[in-house]
Order: C-alpha cells, then sequence, then structure tokens
C-alpha cells in the first residue's frame, strides 16, 4: 500500500515543534533563545520565592509556571522522533521532577533552580554555535561553553544549597550566603564563616569542590589557550587545527578548512 504523500507547504505540528527545537533556521534561533528567557524568568521566581511565599499570588504565579512547563513538556514529547529516546533524556526527568515540586509548592521544596541545566542543554546542540556565529562570537565559542559550564555548576550548587540550609532563613540573606559559601567552596577559599552542618553538608563542600576546581581550571585553559577550529581530519581523524593550517599536525594530510575569508 502506497504511503500518502505529505504536503511539505502544510507541515504537521510534530513537524513544526522538531523544526523550532532541532532546526537551524532564524526560527529556530528565535525560539530557542526565547526558551532560554523564560528559563531565566522561572529561575528568578525560584530566587523570588523567600519574598512571596507568604503571598497569595506566589500560589498563582507557581501553578502559571506548572502549566507552561506541561505544555512545554507536552511540546517536546512532540517534537521528538521517538517517546522511548525521549524518555530516556535526563533532562525529561529532570522537567518532570520540577513540574511535581510545582504542584505542591506547601510540601516540596521549590526545585526551580534545577531549570538552569536547560541552558547548559542548549549549548551543547549546534544551534549554540550559530547563535554564537550571529552575534559575532563564533571564534570564541569553546570560552563561551566554558564559562556556561562554570556559571550553569556555580548556579547548581548555590540553589541547592539555599533550598537545603539556607531556604527559611532570612529572605534577604539567605541566597547570598548560599552564593557566598558556593564561591568560596569552588576557589578553595575556605574563610570558614559559612560552613555546612552536619555530614550531609560536609559532603556537599566535598563534591562542590573536586568538581568546580575542575570546572574552574577547564574555563582558565579555554581563555589563555590559542584559538583553534573543529574540523575532523579525514585521514586520522585530529578534531582540532590552527585557523589557517593547511596540513594535519598528526599525519601530514591536506586539509580543506571551510573558511569564510577577510
Amino acid at each position: 500500500m502506497p504511503t500518502p504523500a505529505v504536503d511539505a507547504s502544510h507541515p504537521t505540528i510534530r513537524q513544526r515543534m522538531t523544526s523550532l527545537y532541532y532546526g537551524r533556521g532564524k526560527a529556530a534561533v528565535r525560539f530557542q533563545f526565547a526558551m532560554m528567557v523564560i528559563d531565566l524568568a522561572i529561575i528568578g521566581f525560584f530566587l523570588a520565592g523567600p519574598y512571596l511565599r507568604n503571598r497569595p499570588s506566589y500560589i498563582v504565579i507557581d501553578y502559571a509556571i506548572a502549566l507552561w512547563m506541561a505544555l512545554e513538556l507536552a511540546a517536546q514529547w512532540s517534537a521528538s522522533t521517538s517517546t522511548r529516546r525521549w524518555m530516556a533524556k535526563p533532562i525529561t526527568w529532570l522537567d518532570i521532577f520540577v513540574f511535581c515540586t510545582l504542584l505542591f509548592p506547601q510540601w516540596l521544596f521549590n526545585f526551580a533552580f534545577l531549570r538552569v541545566v536547560r541552558i547548559w542543554a542548549v549549548a551543547q546542540r549546534p544551534i549554540f554555535r550559530l547563535m554564537l556565529k550571529r552575534i559575532g562570537l563564533r571564534e570564541q565559542t569553546d570560552v563561551v561553553k566554558a564559562f556556561l559550564n562554570f556559571i550553569v555548576f556555580l548556579f547548581l550548587v548555590t540553589g541547592f544549597v539555599y533550598s537545603f540550609f539556607f531556604y527559611y532563613e532570612d529572605s534577604g540573606s539567605g541566597f547570598i550566603d548560599a552564593l557566598y559559601f558556593t564561591v568560596a567552596t569552588v576557589t578553595t577559599t575556605g574563610f570558614g564563616d559559612v560552613t555546612l552542618p552536619g555530614t550531609f553538608g560536609k559532603l556537599t563542600s566535598v563534591i562542590t569542590m573536586i568538581i568546580g576546581i575542575s570546572l574552574f581550571v577547564r574555563l582558565a585553559q579555554a581563555i589563555v589557550r590559542p584559538h583553534k577550529v573543529t574540523f575532523p581530519c579525514p585521514q586520522c581523524g585530529l578534531n582540532r587545527h590552527d585557523t589557517d593550517a593547511v596540513h594535519c599536525k598528526a599525519c601530514g594530510h591536506i586539509l580543506n578548512i571551510p573558511d569564510e575569508g577577510a
């Protein structure tokens, strides 16, 4: 039985969602950027939680964000080519977890800070390089990605420490104390004036130091090392070369690195 022809001029909802989430056109870039802005707004709601949680507006905003996340999860599922593959993604379960915490704000902590992981996920996609190219930061791609990795980790740890150790303290200083502790721990400064109590607090500090200092060093390396282009050598597979390279340093094979010219 022949397959029915698909009218390319009238794409289905799934095709539209796929092109927006995974495409590389202007509409996809704008859509991804808008999603990043919304994610930042949700993170802002998490930061404003201590100031709003005793007001009626807190529940209204909370459930409005929960509704948005439900619609977004449905859109992500629609954009996926396989439900099983979509469910196997850790970020899908992360979004579902955040959605559940928003449904029960009186019993569960506000874990909206986990939405910062979505910004990291966007930075791993090819479309992120296209975004940087269009704003003139193509040569700084490695630096920007290393900086984002460091900032995402910094905010994740700060949000985690804030939620479990400082959430019910003074709303004006709780998050600042969490951020201060995280920065002091990641940089191994260790002033000792703000510490996390108990065994759980010590384990949190150890993990923060081990991962944080690694990302900090990676950021420093990305800043000081010369810029290189990503282009797999057809002969040996070496992936990074000088911008003006003609031959591969590893095997001497002639390269044909695309160049937009001066």
